[in-house]
């Protein structure tokens, strides 16, 4: 199908992730490919798509960046001329572990790096009680990449709840915002979707979630449903909770014109409150 200037195909894929590192590389590499094959020009994997969840795996599955995994990921994007947006992986650096994600260009280069800002420490008594800080550390910078479609902007999974980050993504000119995210079956159900549109709504942009597929053996069992959403808050795709890839034509002239309809931020009161960046 050929999209027109405005318009370009995005990709998620919802992982089945196993225990064994090099088989979910390798599955991740398979279905990036199908997902090319299918015109997809932006393709973007999980969140910790190369190691089960979990703050006991974290250390265990770390690596550097670059590192085995994010060299893979290097190759098969030049392989596949796309834009890929590596889900997430546990990285480790000098000693602290971070909950990473990579993109690389369609030659393969490292075009951004995001360290997960908000870390999943909740408990919800009863339901869910989680700390990634027992073994994490918070990133500290946002990151954006430039398409020749789009800017980009990301976050992961947590981020998601924080407005702010998504407001600063919009100043700064991105039209979609990427979330590799694992909520579960307590968050998931009630506020996955919610956030998504939220985001969606507030900054006219397109928002979309790459969850792993749902694994109910798994310590940590993921909602999956990944999805996009568009800035008039509807969704324009969503996954069930098995392995699978979700595809979504991103269309950019649409969202111009309901921030020509809507126009938000021309109306917004400068003069009584701000969102702003402390440092880049």
């Amino acid at each position: 199908m050929a999209l027109s200037e405005f318009t370009f195909r995005l990709a998620l894929i919802q992982l089945h992730i196993s225990s064994i590192k090099s088989e979910n590389v390798t599955r991740a590499c398979s279905l990036i490919r199908e997902a090319a094959a299918q015109g997809a020009k932006i393709v973007s994997l999980p969140e910790c798509f190369n190691s089960p969840y979990g703050v006991k795996y974290f250390p265990e599955y770390a690596e550097k960046i670059p590192g085995e995994s994010t060299q893979k990921l290097s190759e098969v994007a030049k392989e596949c001329s796309i834009y890929l947006i590596g889900g997430s992986i546990p990285e480790e650096d000098a000693g602290k572990l971070y909950n990473t994600c990579t993109v690389f260009g369609p030659d393969g280069t490292l075009l951004a790096k995001y360290r997960k800002i908000h870390l999943f420490d909740i408990d919800v008594p009863g339901k869910i009680t989680f700390q990634e800080s027992k073994t994490l550390s918070p990133g500290d910078s946002f990151s954006t990449f430039d398409t020749p479609y789009c800017r980009v902007g990301l976050g992961i999974c947590y981020d998601m709840r924080f407005a702010e980050l998504a407001q600063i993504y919009t100043q700064r000119g991105c039209q979609l915002l990427v979330y590799p995210g694992a909520f579960n079956l307590t968050t998931g159900p009630a506020h996955w979707e919610l956030l998504q549109r939220g985001r969606a709504v507030d900054n006219q942009v397109y928002v979309a979630t790459a969850s792993p597929a749902r694994d109910d053996e798994a310590s940590y069992v993921a909602w999956g449903h990944s999805t996009v959403v568009n800035p008039w808050g509807e969704v324009l795709a969503k996954a069930g909770t098995e392995e699978t890839i979700v595809y979504s034509d991103i269309d950019l002239k649409k969202l111009a014109e309901i921030r020509q309809q809507i126009p938000i931020f021309r109306q917004k009161r400068s003069d009584l409150y701000a969102v702003e960046m402390k440092k880049p």
